[in-house]
């Protein structure tokens, strides 16, 4: 199993990106997956989660500003950050949840957005 990111970068306070995360193996479809994130010296935590038919659910800390998507014909889940602050700035992993718990974690994609 594998969890490819992409799509980070440095950004200006008030842009936007997009990051993906490719998925191998045959449990993407029906995994619940999410998005979490850490930056230095803080604890990982959760930004968002998708469900297998696409409900999703939000730290309060984005609602509003962060988008989650998936296309299970692709194996592939996005997510989409508007109105990024230099507080977002961090290390974001996608991962994969199983009986409620992440199982499988990609290598994580870095954000900066500077002032």
């Amino acid at each position: 199993v594998q969890l490819v990111e992409s799509g980070g970068g440095l950004v200006q306070a008030g842009g936007s990106l997009k990051l993906s995360c490719v998925v191998s193996g045959n449990f993407f479809r029906v995994a619940t997956m999410g998005w979490f994130r850490q930056a230095p010296w803080k604890q990982r935590e959760l930004v968002g989660k998708i469900t297998s038919i696409g409900d999703t659910n939000y730290a309060d800390f984005v609602t509003g500003r962060f988008a989650i998507s998936r296309d299970n014909a692709k194996n592939t889940m996005w997510l989409q950050m508007n109105s990024l602050k230099p507080e977002d700035t961090a290390l974001y992993y996608c991962t994969s949840f199983a009986c409620g718990r992440p199982a499988y974690w990609g290598q994580g994609t870095q954000v900066t957005v500077a002032s």
